[in-house]
């Protein structure tokens, strides 16, 4: 009688019985990659046998995060926190139970290009208020985490998110993390191309194809309109900078490629010129040739940067191809306009908009941090005196556009009435902290808090006449960058006899774009308490020997090592 089925019947009839026996106890894990169905787990991931994977790769390959839903809602119902491999797959739907730091969920969100509405931060802020600890946090990836979040919440949070056309899909874990765009894109007089139409094409090409889910680590990517207010997209495994070809300036993307600054690596240009339309399939292909190739044994080196160190650059681009309907166009970096200089705290204060007569405006949010009613505030705010429209950065901070003339004065009183500002100082509107241990179970410092106090002292200390960033990471998963800071610290445990106490370990001379370079170490293992006259000398000395008004970044990197330790007082690192 079979032979009466043809066989696409015959393969759904398959999949019909093997549910009918997954109803009666036994396991049924889907298809397997040739699309038949099976009761059995296939012998490699791949290419890479089962017995080799890595721990992270056995659970995926157990059960896909995203299949645990309905795992969520039991949870939820019965009021109790992931166990054993659910830990890391409720990552898939951004979900973080960060105890011992919180005996809570940290729920982190995908904001495509950085870009919010009004009434998605007033959404926000009730679901802050009404099932979070009543803020959030701005994040390096311009991007916003909500803590303090219980399992009996989990599902009404999931569900107001979809409500205001936000998600959390695919945030966490071994995933495509939030797509970011630069700022300004859209209305400012200097980029090359407005790429938040593009950031937002990537976010959601990713959100409808499964297939994307479940990298061999986390991937990052980042597009650069060309602005002056950085993006940091070199610190990206993908990076799309808008430029135009020299010989008739046509615009296009310039595609830099293995970011990881954690792992001391910037990105680099590949060699491609992209038509705009073509950024979204290349970036589609890439992402695959990793997702198919990239190492699944060993964490440390499941990252793009070592597929690439590996293959090279060009081996790298073959296979990209191959996933193509058209050819990678190649041109010479020097073929290209070269990218305008990046304007250091071009994130904070007033600046005039391609639009006639409207303008932007960069607000310090100190540390990341915004209790709800300033969420609330911030929104009316954008929607008084704007077009209801915020963008989150890279920096932590934010910036209201489509301001008139004639309301800035107003929006810039407002701003201060509800304690934030449109101005910084040298040091406030570059300072950069991760969450720190009040939230985060690998941190060793409280990061955010010594950031608000180090910065008001060195505030009070010193008269900066030019703009330093300073970022504090508290552990070297470096969500905070420290390594691309004029300033930057990683949190340690410091040891005084018996007693031990949060410090940092020192790095200068870090930066990114323009100012590109992986800061290097100059002192290790110093108490917080000693830290602030530590960089308070240090700062003091750049302002007695620097050549002109020789920025911070440009004193450390015109001088060696061994010189800048002696300058210093440094000539002994722990």
């Amino acid at each position: 009688m079979s032979e009466s089925f043809n066989s696409e019947q015959k393969q759904y009839l398959e999949g019909f019985f093997t549910g009918a026996r997954q109803r009666m106890g036994q396991p049924f894990l889907g298809q397997n990659a040739e699309g038949q169905f099976t009761d059995q787990p296939e012998e490699a991931v791949y290419g890479t046998p089962v017995d080799e994977l890595s721990k992270e790769e056995v659970l995926k390959h157990e059960k896909n995060g995203l299949d645990i839903f309905d795992t969520i809602i039991a949870d939820h119902e019965a009021g109790q926190f992931p166990q054993g491999g659910d830990m890391f797959r409720y990552k898939f739907y951004g979900l973080f139970h960060v105890a011992p730091a919180q005996d809570a969920f940290m729920l982190r969100l995908r904001i495509p290009g950085c870009a919010l509405q009004a009434h998605q931060m007033d959404g926000l802020a009730d679901i802050a208020d009404q099932h979070g600890g009543g803020y959030a946090d701005v994040t390096t990836r311009g991007n916003l985490q909500i803590r303090e979040i219980q399992p009996k919440s989990t599902i009404p949070v999931l569900q107001a998110l979809d409500e205001i056309g936000l998600t959390s899909k695919g945030s966490g874990a071994d995933n495509i993390r939030n797509v970011t765009a630069s700022p300004t894109s859209g209305y400012d007089p200097e980029e090359v191309l407005d790429v938040l139409p593009y950031a937002k094409a990537m976010h959601y090409y990713i959100l409808q194809n499964r297939d994307l889910y479940g990298l061999p680590r986390k991937f990052n990517i980042s597009f650069d309109s060309g602005s002056p207010v950085s993006v940091c997209a070199d610190t990206n495994d993908i990076g799309f900078l808008a430029t135009r070809r020299k010989e008739d300036g046509e615009i296009g993307f310039r595609v830099q490629l293995c970011g990881i600054t954690g792992h001391r690596q910037f990105a680099s240009d590949c060699g491609l010129f992209l038509a705009p339309s073509q950024a979204i399939p290349v970036a589609a292909a890439m992402i695959r040739v990793f997702l198919e190739n990239g190492d699944r044994t060993n964490r440390k080196k499941a990252r793009l940067k070592y597929l690439v160190d590996d293959w090279g650059v060009e081996k790298f681009l073959e296979e990209t191809e191959k996933k193509l309907t058209f050819p990678l166009p190649r041109l010479a970096l020097d073929d290209c306009e070269p990218r305008t200089p990046t304007r250091k705290h071009g994130h904070i204060g007033v600046y005039r908009q391609q639009q006639e007569g409207l303008n932007f405006v960069g607000v310090v949010v100190p540390v990341g941090r915004l209790p709800s009613d300033r969420m609330r505030a911030l929104a009316d705010l954008s929607r008084r005196y704007g077009r209801g429209d915020i963008r989150l950065t890279v920096w932590q901070n934010l910036m209201i556009p489509w301001v008139a003339d004639e309301d800035v004065e107003a929006l810039k009183q407002e701003l201060v009435k509800i304690g934030l500002h449109y101005r910084s100082t040298s040091v406030s509107g570059g300072l950069v902290a991760c969450t720190g241990n009040t939230g985060c179970r690998y941190a060793s410092t409280n990061t955010k808090g010594q950031a608000v106090e180090l910065g008001r002292y060195l505030d009070e200390e010193l008269d900066l006449d030019q703009p330093i960033n300073i970022h504090l990471t508290g552990c070297p998963h470096s969500c905070a960058q420290h390594y691309i800071g004029d300033i930057g610290l990683l949190g340690t445990k410091v040891k005084d006899g018996d007693t031990s106490h949060e410090g940092y370990h020192v790095v200068l001379g870090g930066g990114v774009d323009d100012c590109q370079n992986i800061a290097r170490e100059m002192v290790s293992s110093v108490a917080f308490e000693d830290l602030k006259p530590l960089l308070k000398s240090i700062l003091q000395t750049y302002l007695e020997h620097r050549q002109d008004r020789e920025t911070f970044w440009q004193f450390n990197r015109r001088h060696d090592e061994e010189t800048l330790k002696e300058l210093y007082g440094l000539t002994v690192s722990a």
